[in-house]
């Protein structure tokens, strides 16, 4: 049996493409913080794909021991898709920001996906039909106002998944690496980046997308064969295309 994993899965875009590859007929690995909101969707899953497999893992990836304590634990599985969607944001100033806060969203954005990446690309990049897809934003191609520190671990997130897809074409590995780039989207990232408790996008942003529809865009992505999947941020479509970064 194959397995998906998917990291951040307890709400917004990784909730919804859990229940999306659910309905394809995949096994899932569903990795988060809050066990009950695991339990939650494990539940939703079995109501609507009571043949798909569905493990959980309740896991802080801002602590390193977890990070690899995570992946030693799924070294029984076969995993043909790894999805590093957990990540958190902060909207402050650089000299507002509340440092704490912004070590723990370093940790998650930037270290915790690198090493997964790192050692599911060192187990699997000769492995026919494994994909690694990485979720960065929008604002790691334009640094966002307000968001300078979040909007520099999403361009690690892009330049880094980017240089490893190309290299891993070049070595003429199997394994291909993706990086999916949203624009607002509507999920509980604005209550935890803002520190507020009932963010309504339909009243304070004028372009965003659902969870679900953003889901949709990353099965697309999946299923393409581009490397990047980003969504435009004037008109608010979704593009495939190929790398973005120069590359030497």
């Amino acid at each position: 049996m194959k397995y998906t994993v998917i990291t951040g899965a307890s709400s917004g875009i990784g909730y919804e493409a859990a229940k999306l590859l659910a309905k394809q007929g995949k096994s899932l690995v569903l990795v988060a913080r809050r066990h009950d909101e695991l339990e939650k969707l494990r539940n939703e899953i079995k109501a609507i794909a009571p043949k798909s497999d569905v493990i959980i893992k309740a896991k802080d990836l801002s602590y390193s021991e977890n990070v690899y304590g995570l992946y030693e634990s799924l070294a029984d599985l076969d995993i043909e898709t790894w999805i590093n969607n957990a990540g958190f944001g902060d909207s402050n100033f650089v000299k507002d920001v509340e440092v704490g806060k912004i070590e723990n969203m370093i940790r998650l954005n930037v270290e915790a996906l690198t090493v997964l990446s790192s050692l599911y690309v060192r187990d699997y990049h000769n492995v026919e039909g494994a994909t690694l897809l990485n979720v960065a934003s929008v604002v790691g191609y334009h640094i966002a106002k307000k968001g300078v520190t979040y909007s520099a671990t999403k361009f690690f997130v892009s330049a880094y998944t980017e240089g490893l897809a190309r290299e891993l074409m070049n070595d003429g590995d199997k394994l291909r690496a993706k990086v999916l780039a949203p624009a607002a989207t509507e999920t509980g990232f604005a209550n935890r980046a803002r520190e507020e408790d009932d963010f309504d996008y339909s009243q304070n942003v004028e372009k965003y997308h659902t969870a679900e529809e953003m889901a949709g865009f990353l099965v697309q992505l999946l299923e393409s064969d581009q490397v990047v999947g980003i969504v435009n941020h004037e008109d608010y479509s979704f593009e495939l295309r190929g790398p973005i970064h120069p590359y030497m």
